[in-house]
């Protein structure tokens, strides 16, 4: 596929891992995200929409092309 077609998602941090569950603050590192208000566009796989799920309720997601 090439790179034009990749399908991709920008995700912003809109909440903070203090207090949650083990796991959560790792699972947004993974994503690239460490602090609120910080954006990035992943490649929509199903890794990163599994990702996404799991911290769903701290994230902001905007579909793209």
């Amino acid at each position: 596929m090439p790179e034009a077609a990749k399908k991709t998602i920008r995700v912003t941090q809109i909440g903070s891992p203090i207090g949650r569950k083990p796991g959560q603050k790792e699972t947004l590192i993974g994503l690239g995200l460490n602090k609120r208000h910080r954006t990035r566009v992943l490649e929509d796989t199903p890794a990163v929409r599994g990702m996404i799920n799991k911290v769903r309720h701290l994230l902001q997601v905007h579909e793209q092309g």
